[in-house]
């Protein structure tokens, strides 16, 4: 899939000042964060280490070097950075092989959003290898475009993911309603100057101005999208 479309190609979403929704994946649609530390403990564990529970909340939703660095420097382990994103791509890739679940309330979310040809864009920290990969299980007909983590030079919490997105889905980042599991997501797509709707997942993400957080994909719906746009 391609991170850019023709803005001809894009609508925007009748009666309402919602003009796209931009969904991050890991954690938000696909339930796999759970599978991303396994594979972080079972790569670590080949090279002698033991990862602490307490570093999960710490590598959750960030770009791979920020964790895989983090983890080299926590454990001390002999490896490089370049090699050790390797080995998690494709010990992760390897665990998402039969599929990868969907979160509660993604599959409608997606089928909604299509059938009222609202633009919508996938933007992840992950590596193009793993998006491609687990849009089988997501329909990659559900996205106008992608955004992944190896495509821009600097991802999530920087903005320029989110604004690649808006860009080339043609639509001011101001009126794009976003969808995040974590705080570094949210705060990518906060200073993107997007509406944000957080949905944790394995670490608690306070409300704030500008942010509302809910407990699951099953209460967001596209009224309920579109009404973020209204709020102050």
């Amino acid at each position: 899939m391609t991170s850019t479309v023709p803005a001809s190609l894009t609508r925007t979403a009748e009666g309402s000042a919602l003009q796209a929704v931009l969904l991050d994946m890991d954690g938000t649609l696909v339930d796999s964060e759970g599978f991303w530390w396994d594979a972080e403990v079972e790569v670590f564990k080949t090279l002698g280490h033991v990862l602490d529970e307490s570093w999960r909340d710490v590598v959750v939703g960030g770009p791979m070097t920020r964790s895989a660095g983090f983890l080299i420097e926590a454990t001390g382990a002999d490896i490089t950075l370049a090699e050790l994103t390797v080995l998690l791509n494709d010990t992760f890739e390897e665990r998402i092989g039969l599929g990868v679940p969907l979160m509660p309330g993604a599959q409608r979310l997606l089928a909604e959003l299509a059938a009222h040809e609202v633009p919508t864009a996938l933007v992840s920290a992950s590596h193009r290898r793993i998006i491609d990969r687990v849009l089988t299980s997501l329909g990659p007909e559900n996205f106008a475009l992608t955004v992944a983590g190896d495509e821009v030079p600097r991802t999530k919490p920087n903005p320029d993911p989110y604004l690649l997105a808006a860009r080339g889905l043609g639509v001011d980042p101001a009126r794009c309603a976003v969808v995040e599991d974590t705080a570094t997501g949210v705060a990518a797509a906060e200073a993107a100057g997007c509406k944000v709707v957080a949905v944790p997942s394995v670490a608690p993400i306070a409300a704030a101005p500008g942010r509302t957080v809910v407990g699951s994909l099953e209460d967001v719906d596209l009224v309920f999208l579109r009404d973020l746009m209204t709020q102050r």
